[in-house]
């Protein structure tokens, strides 16, 4: 099975933390002893960390790092245009517009790593019970599938659109934890899971247009793999809107 990790790298340049699997999954590993194991032991016997100042300056950086990628991703997909849109294909490796597809892909894949911090932060403040399985399974997802796509199939292409989604939406959702560790009022929470839902819907929508198209020679089953992971995601992210705001609700009606 190892015999795959000799095929030649899709990118012909091979960033930090982009090459061989073993950084990317020590990291995912570590990250899933810290959260469940050293970080809870760590805190057993101390007190809750205020993290309100850092938390602060990290979900501003959240916000403005996703604004850094969401504008030049919106000038890369609308202005330049490389792509069609009926069948959007990795660029080649020489052409033009190569190294914004590929800054643009690598700093999202980055982001992704950035992201686990979210959990270290909710373990120090002995906030375990927002470590739920949604939380964990798409942190761990999104950096170890970055890793994958990108070593086997490269930057851009279909998944930059689809990555373009996710960035609108991080910079929304780290806006509303800005303001509410800042003690302004968010009276909008619920609405940012029905964003994170219609996001999904998107994703998916679009891997079916591009299954569609017969002419299209995309990957199969990285279309039907995002197609699996958005369908996976959007119930997930139901089943939290529904426990979280119908359910209560109900019960604060009874």
């Amino acid at each position: 099975m190892l015999e795959i990790f000799r095929t030649p790298y899709a990118d012909s340049k091979q960033l930090p933390l982009a090459t061989g699997p073993g950084p990317i999954l020590t990291i995912v590993v570590g990250y899933l002893l810290v959260v469940f194991k050293a970080g809870r032991k760590f805190m057993e016997h101390r007190e809750p960390y205020k993290l309100n100042g850092v938390l602060k300056w990290y979900n501003l950086f959240q916000i403005l790092y996703n604004i850094a990628m969401l504008l030049p991703g919106f000038y890369f997909l609308f202005v330049f245009r490389p792509y069609n849109f009926s069948c959007m294909k990795v660029l080649p490796q020489g052409h033009p517009l190569k190294d914004w597809e590929r800054t643009i892909g690598y700093a999202y894949y980055i982001n992704k790593i950035v992201d686990l911090l979210d959990t270290f932060f909710i373990v120090l403040r002995k906030k375990y019970r927002q470590i739920t399985y949604l939380h964990v399974f798409h942190h761990v997802l999104m950096p170890t599938m970055g890793y994958f796509i990108i070593r086997f199939h490269g930057y851009g292409g279909h998944l930059f659109l689809l990555c373009f989604f996710n960035v609108f939406v991080h910079v929304v959702m780290y806006c509303y934890y800005y303001c509410s560790i800042a003690g302004m009022p968010v009276p909008w929470k619920r609405y940012l899971t029905v964003l994170q839902m219609v996001q999904f819907i998107l994703m998916f929508a679009h891997c079916a247009y591009t299954a569609a198209q017969p002419n299209c020679q995309k990957s199969q089953g990285l279309t039907f793999l995002f197609s699996c992971s958005a369908a996976i995601m959007f119930i997930m992210f139901t089943n939290f809107y529904v426990q979280s705001y119908m359910r209560n609700s109900k019960e604060k009606e009874n």
